[in-house]
């Protein structure tokens, strides 16, 4: 694939940045068209000129944006989009760029919180195109709560599953039958995996996002112990009104969790990242990987084509119903609404959900959940495996869209502390709390 050098950036641990000539991302969840909804028209070529600058996170899927934007090519010669890609910086990164004035034509956040945290540098998208094509539950992540739930200030780069991705080779070997679906089973599944000899998780601790991603499943099972929602819960914490402590899900269950890894994890947890944990699982060396989902198994199988992947919830509990599969829209797109080639952008954007290429690029090329309506099947095991356990046990909360990525990756780096030793739980707990209901990931 051609790919063009603007810059550089340096960034921390396992930062990727990627340059090319045009492409985006993708996001998604599922459910029926609207009554009445005609099936969109592929968007007409565009005429357009000149570049366009995106920045967005997920350098995962950074070969299937390049592979789309090599198509764009073909569509629009005249139009350049230079695309930037990075990880473990990013929201600090992005507020540096908007603080500065340089808003990016395309840049990524978290859907749900985060629309309203950008809203001012975001285009509503409501009556273009690409909403023929949305689906209605993607569309709803991308309203502005303050403006009471209306507009479209972003598009879902993903639709996603999360959850635990283990090796079945593994587990059956170690005899183990079935994903534990409780604490204590883990801890038994942990045992046997390692007396045969296999390295039960790889947790990829050097990722601030990937407490995130585990995070969230003990903050569903703390709302239905208390028997709220969990945006009241996460809300409560913003407010001041809760403390970790008063939730055992959250205070001793998550660190049991986190001890758990550890002890039986990577030799140093906090050098593992993304690439590492996908080369343990492929390679057969790490039973379960953590904090990770459907985005990782096109990586994998390019590096394991044989490997037989399972995918299942956290077991957070006791209780072997808490132990479900998140789904749901988790990233966005925003569109600069001050955007120097605005016309290019949307005319990117509308082509990429409506042509008949971007449509069926979400899962022949990108691997994802679509964000769009549609029948096209899937052959990922973990999309496969999540809509199954979705439509046996329901699906978690996606809890991450309650908060800012700034607050997850403050969180993030807190709990990187904890693992190093140098802040105790009690310590980090109190700095979460703090974090909570201090940030703004805005400003």
């Amino acid at each position: 694939m051609k790919r063009k050098l603007l810059s550089t950036i340096l960034c921390a641990a396992m930062t990727v940045t990627l340059f090319a000539g045009c492409g985006p991302v993708p996001a998604g969840g599922s459910a029926a068209a609207p009554a009445g909804d005609a099936p969109a028209e592929t968007a007409e070529a565009s005429a357009d000129s000149g570049e366009i600058y995106m920045f967005i996170s997920s350098p995962e899927y950074a070969d299937a944006i390049n592979e789309l934007i090599d198509e764009y090519k073909n569509v629009a010669p005249d139009v350049t989009i230079n695309y930037e890609t990075t990880q473990n910086d990013y929201p600090t990164l992005l507020k540096a760029k908007l603080n500065s004035g340089e808003v990016p034509d395309i840049f990524s956040s978290t859907s749900g919180k985060e629309i309203d945290t950008y809203l001012e540098y975001s285009y509503d998208l409501s009556d273009e195109p690409i909403m023929t094509t949305m689906d209605p539950a993607v569309a709803a992540a991308m309203a502005s709560t303050e403006q009471g739930g209306t507009g479209c200030y972003g598009f879902a780069i993903k639709g996603n599953y999360f959850g635990v991705v283990y090796n079945k080779d593994i587990f059956d070997e170690a005899g183990i039958t079935e994903f534990p679906e409780t604490t204590s089973a883990l801890i038994e599944a942990c045992e046997k995996i390692e007396a045969a000899g296999y390295k039960p998780f790889t947790t990829g601790f050097a990722e601030w996002w990937v407490f995130k991603h585990t995070y969230q499943s003990f903050v569903n099972a703390a709302a239905d112990a208390a028997g709220i929602s969990s945006a009241e819960l996460v809300a409560k914490f913003e407010k001041g009104e809760a403390k970790v402590a008063d939730y055992p899900e959250l205070y001793d269950n998550y660190f049991d969790f986190l001890d758990l890894a550890v002890k039986y994890g990577d030799a140093k947890p906090l050098e593992t990242d993304l690439s590492s944990e996908e080369a343990a699982l492929a390679n057969g060396e790490a039973a379960m990987v953590l904090g990770q989902g459907a985005w990782i198994e096109a990586d994998c199988l390019a590096i394991n084509p044989d490997l037989h992947i399972g995918f299942a919830g956290y077991p957070v509990t006791e209780d072997a119903a808490e132990c479900k599969v998140i789904s749901g829209s988790d990233q966005a797109l925003h569109v600069a609404k001050d955007s120097a080639n605005l016309n290019a952008v949307l005319n990117f954007v509308n082509w990429w959900y409506t042509s008949d290429y971007g449509k069926a690029w979400f899962t022949d090329v990108a691997g994802v959940v679509p964000p769009i309506v549609t029948d096209a099947p899937s052959d990922f095991e973990i999309i496969k495996q999540g809509a199954a356990l979705t439509a046996e046990k329901g699906a978690g909360a996606l809890a991450i869209c309650y908060s800012t990525d700034s607050w997850h990756q403050t969180c993030g780096q807190i709990l990187q502390s904890y693992i190093a030793g140098t802040v105790t739980k009690d310590e980090a707990c109190s700095q979460i709390e703090e974090q909570w209901a201090a940030i703004d990931g805005a400003q």
